[in-house]
């Protein structure tokens, strides 16, 4: 069972159906008729099955639920939950929920917040860096599927959990205000993200996922294609990853939080070809639009957030103004109809509008005017780095690729060594 940031629809399924359970106990029909005969048969049985308690097995979900809930560090909800269940344990869950909740503390100061960044991952490092056009690349920018999941057991291993942009900050009443970050005391919060969730023609048969797609029930799995051409169904995505990760660790999530996805358009989206202007407007490319926003709004249920990338993977410190706004439309009109509303922009190649001082000038104007107020750029030589003004959070990212993986290892840089130790997690696949 995996919580997300709808508030739980599993508990709130449970709870519909334990209200039609309770109207159908009291003889309510389904035109609200009371049909003769229908109530108890007696006072006893009455007393022994009262309307505003749960059958069994609803009261033992509704329990579990609490206690994911309550694992994920949302206390009130998980209080509310259990709000009415009577018996030894439901008060047992009750008190340990309390005492939870007494043990946490905010975190201290939401400007340390941390931010990690990755690429697709390699599946297979053979064809990956085998001599071609895009091996050095691959080398550079992206990590394995084994260095990933070593740096996933060592972040939860040093206590990190992971946080939506929105749990530092939110907008209310016109005003960026920091929110309470409430965890144990050896907890600490950190942000997650992928960039380019499109997986680009240009990866095609060079051992990565090729897609995010459903299963028959409804979960999003990674598609992946090996050296025999034999298709394959499972985790082999930094999305799918962290959710099945999560689903053994659920105390690795805030809340059901897990990362941001940062997603362009000029290849379609989440490995389907969605795009009008690329691939015209023909039934295939309405198919795939359809597809995705399936798969879209299956990864917002489970807690993943999407950040905008620009349409064309647009540098926009040079940028102009018109080519910014000719870039956004684009979006507008071939992405977020899939992946719906985003306020956080992640810029291409960290090429941010502005450097160390706040932002001002039209193009900050512009991108404020497109409902933009989380902006994320890149900053490998610390290991935190945010701007919070009254109009928006800026946060920098840290790269995780061979890059900073080699000049980890060759003492240029120390900052990875904060969420896991280099050399225990290098791949020895990567070309010497």
């Amino acid at each position: 069972m995996v919580a997300n940031r709808v508030r739980c629809p599993v508990a709130a399924a449970v709870l519909a159906l334990v209200l039609s359970l309770a109207l159908s106990g009291c003889g309510l029909s389904g035109t609200g008729a009371v049909e003769p005969g229908a109530g108890p048969s007696s006072a006893s049985e009455t007393a022994s099955q009262p309307a505003s308690q749960p059958a069994p097995d609803l009261e033992d979900e509704l329990l579990e639920e609490a206690r994911h809930q309550a694992a994920q560090y949302d206390y009130e909800a998980a209080l509310a939950t259990v709000e009415g269940l009577a018996g030894e344990t439901a008060e047992a869950v009750r008190a340990d929920v309390k005492e939870q909740k007494s043990r946490a503390r905010a975190w201290p100061d939401n400007a340390t917040v941390p931010h990690l960044f990755f690429h697709s991952l390699i599946v297979d490092p053979e064809r990956a860096f085998a001599p071609g056009p895009s091996a050095q690349g691959y080398d550079d920018y992206m990590v394995t599927l084994d260095e990933f999941e070593a740096v996933l057991a060592s972040l939860y291993e040093r206590g990190y959990v992971l946080v939506d942009p929105h749990d530092l900050a939110t907008m209310r009443d016109g005003v960026m205000t920091a929110n309470p970050i409430l965890l144990p005391e050896d907890k600490k919060p950190l942000v997650l993200s992928q960039d380019d969730v499109n997986y680009y023609e240009y990866m095609t048969g060079d051992g990565f996922a090729t897609d995010l797609a459903l299963d028959d029930d409804g979960a999003v799995t990674s598609t992946y294609i090996d050296a025999d051409g034999e298709v394959h169904r499972g985790a082999y995505d930094l999305p799918t990853v962290v959710d099945a990760f999560v689903a053994e660790h659920p105390d690795f999530s805030y809340r059901g939080s897990k990362g941001v996805l940062a997603v362009t358009g000029y290849n379609g989206v989440l490995g389907y070809r969605t795009s009008a202007t690329e691939y015209g407007d023909g039934a295939a490319t309405r198919q795939a639009r359809a597809e995705a926003k399936k798969v879209a709004t299956a990864l917002k249920d489970s807690g993943w957030v999407f950040a905008s990338h620009t349409w064309g993977h647009l540098g926009m410190t040079d940028a102009s103004m018109a080519r910014i706004t000719r870039d956004a439309e684009r979006w507008d009109a071939e992405v977020r109809p899939i992946l719906g509303d985003t306020d956080l922009l992640i810029y291409p190649f960290g090429a941010d509008i502005s450097g160390v001082p706040a932002y001002s000038g039209a193009k900050y104007r512009y991108l404020k005017s497109l409902g933009f107020d989380y902006f994320f750029g890149v900053d490998a030589t610390r290991t935190h780095w945010v701007q919070q003004t009254d109009d928006y959070l800026r946060q920098a990212r840290i790269n995780v690729d061979g890059l900073t993986l080699r000049a980890e290892l060759e003492g240029k840089r120390d900052v990875l060594g904060a969420f896991f130790d280099v050399e225990d997690v290098y791949d020895s696949a990567r070309p010497d």
